[in-house]
């Protein structure tokens, strides 16, 4: 019991400590670096998501979905990943078409607060890069606005 009550107090003092050393002094809000949290991708479905493995990029028929996301960086400005985008050839029509998947590199960036969220930020604009083959008539890069 004795040793328990020693072990808690050593806790309670280290912990006091770190949060001790971690304090600085006042710093004006004009030299103060401007920080904010990290932004997030917003789905489909209105919900925030960081580090998606899958994001839908059709909504409304789900005809471009990427896939096999791998990010290799998240920070609050932009946030890079590498995937497939698989494409819907809509041959003869949409519902009777194959998918086809292209690598693809993918950066997500110009962060904005979100509306109707306080506090919470999302990326507003999406790029994608093939680097090798693409779907037909499409560039080879291609940056769109991102939805709320």
């Amino acid at each position: 019991m004795r040793a328990q009550r020693a072990k808690t107090t050593i806790l309670v003092c280290a912990g006091a400590a770190l949060a001790a050393a971690g304090m600085s002094a006042p710093v004006s809000a004009s030299s103060a670096p401007r920080t904010r949290p990290g932004a997030a991708v917003v789905d489909c479905a209105e919900n925030p998501q960081v580090r998606p493995g899958t994001f839908m990029l059709a909504c409304g028929d789900g005809n471009n979905v990427l896939t096999s996301l791998r990010w290799s960086r998240w920070q609050p400005q932009s946030a890079v990943a590498e995937g497939r985008d698989m494409v819907n050839d809509c041959r003869p029509y949409c519902a009777a078409g194959h998918f086809h998947s292209y690598r693809v590199r993918v950066r997500l960036d110009e962060p904005q607060h979100r509306p109707g969220h306080p506090g919470q930020w999302h990326y507003t604009r999406i790029t994608l890069t093939y680097p090798a083959d693409r779907p037909a008539d499409t560039p080879r890069v291609v940056t769109t606005r991102l939805w709320n």
